[in-house]
């Protein structure tokens, strides 16, 4: 029999953040194929509002119902802004669908700056979004994925929560702390049907890598092909960009029942950084 085939998430409600672009909208489309109801969650910004967000937004709801059938919602939520942001999220996600069983920490942001020109408003909310962010959106998803007998927790972190970088102290902190975060929450979970792991990319496709090879090409005065080989010539022996379709699909087997025995792991998807 083709297990992969029959392999469904039908009747679960995924909560995936920041899944209005990237890496979380990619892990949003895979799961929503599966069956799965979504809440997506983005924070648009009043720039952003004024280019079009909010109708791409509609954009990507609608196109994600009409294909897979599911239903979805939305929250438009700061959540570096602390428990009381996270309550918010999941106040819509139980009044417009129901309390997710799948629960994806995905939002995020980077900054770059040594450690003596490092902002520490920066810092602050780099702690708040990363580490804080999760552990409030996991403490609020548990008691239902505990009476309901399942829950699927997938922190996406970065090879960063793994080692270090110059220049990223906020980053680099702030991920470590949430692979640690993975860790408690997948003992304290253990003896049950519920389970917590870490997704570490590398460098992976995104606009934001491609912003930096852009950037580093413009700096250097090279060609954008030259900028993009010595990012990853630097760290990732690869020398590719990782596809988020590969996150996604990694995320989604974690959501599976044939890996209801991996928790707590830290999963690189990095083209051979970590091994360095």
């Amino acid at each position: 029999m083709n297990e992969k085939s029959t392999f469904t998430l039908k009747g679960c409600v995924a909560l995936v953040t920041g899944s209005n672009m990237g890496i979380g909208a990619c892990i949003a489309e895979r799961l929503a194929a599966l069956g799965c109801d979504l809440v997506l969650h983005g924070r648009l910004t009043e720039q952003e509002k004024a280019t079009g967000a909010e109708e791409a937004v509609a954009s990507q709801r609608k196109r994600l119902e009409s294909a897979f059938g599911v239903r979805t919602a939305f929250a438009d939520i700061d959540l570096s802004e602390g428990e009381g942001a996270t309550e918010k999220l999941f106040s819509i996600a139980e009044s417009e669908l129901r309390s997710p069983s799948i629960l994806i920490n995905n939002a995020g942001f980077q900054h770059v700056a040594p450690i003596e020109d490092f902002s520490a408003e920066i810092w602050e909310r780099m702690l708040a979004l990363h580490t804080s962010a999760p552990f409030y959106a996991i403490k609020r998803a548990l008691p239902a994925m505990r009476r309901a007998g399942f829950g699927r927790i997938v922190n996406i972190v970065s090879v960063q929560g793994l080692v270090g970088s110059v220049h990223k102290a906020g980053y680099v902190t702030s991920k470590h702390g949430l692979t640690g975060l993975t860790k408690v929450t997948a003992l304290e979970t253990a003896e049950e049907n519920i389970t917590c792991n870490a997704i570490c990319p590398g460098f992976a496709d995104t606009e934001l890598a491609r912003k930096q090879v852009r950037e580093r090409a413009k700096k250097g005065g090279i060609s954008e092909e030259q900028a993009k080989h010595g990012l990853l010539f630097e760290k990732q022996p690869s020398l590719a960009f990782v596809p988020i379709e590969d996150i996604a699909e990694m995320v989604c087997y974690l959501c599976s029942e044939h890996a209801r025995h991996i928790t707590g792991a830290s999963m690189s998807i990095d083209g051979g950084w970590f091994a360095r």
